[in-house]
């Protein structure tokens, strides 16, 4: 009999122990985090995931709890050159080891080159894809090339204006410097 796994709902630790492989082809909008920061561009947009569970073997024989994701998504984002829309790629493949709780994991964290997750018979799959795509999003997204050319110009009309109004303030010494000299 071959159990079903739920990724709202994961038994991270007999997912594991089964080596099992859960998928899906999922719209953005399932995302709700990662659906306000699209801002209402392109919900139609898909996020394929792919998580797979296994037992490793460590010093000692001892069993470890991992979890892999592999997730892949194109996010709608405004450019920051050309402020035109920019699908931006993304792509996360991570590895998780899970420890028996929240406190382990926080002892542990400092001297663990992985990242360790609390072992959890309920464990939101979902919310763990959401959370790496989040991390994984630009500061600054921009085109490579932008589409339309940027136009490099200040908004404000009295700008060059304002510029040319006010003395430079190093002019005041060079005179200062031409008194003592004379």
């Amino acid at each position: 009999m071959t159990k079903e796994f739920s990724p709202l709902r994961l038994d991270v630790k007999a997912f594991a122990q089964a080596g099992a492989r859960l998928s899906g082809h999922e719209s953005l909008l399932k995302y709700e985090r990662l659906a306000q920061e699209a801002k209402g561009l392109h919900p139609d947009l898909l996020v394929d995931w792919e998580a797979i569970g296994e037992v490793r073997t460590a010093l000692g024989g001892i069993g470890q709890v991992w979890l892999r994701i592999k997730v892949r998504a194109s996010f709608p984002m405004e450019c920051q050159r050309c402020l035109t829309p920019v699908d931006v790629p993304l792509e996360v493949e991570r590895e998780f080891r899970f420890v028996a709780d929240e406190a382990t994991a926080e002892a542990l964290d400092d001297e663990s080159e992985e990242d360790l997750l609390a072992m959890s018979r309920e464990f939101d799959l979902h919310e763990l894809i959401e959370d790496e795509l989040l991390m994984a999003l630009p500061v600054v997204p921009k085109h490579d090339e932008c589409p339309t050319s940027v136009q490099l110009a200040s908004s404000d009309d009295d700008f060059e204006e304002a510029n040319t109004e006010k003395p430079n303030p190093f002019a005041a010494l060079a005179s200062l410097r031409k008194d003592d000299k004379g």
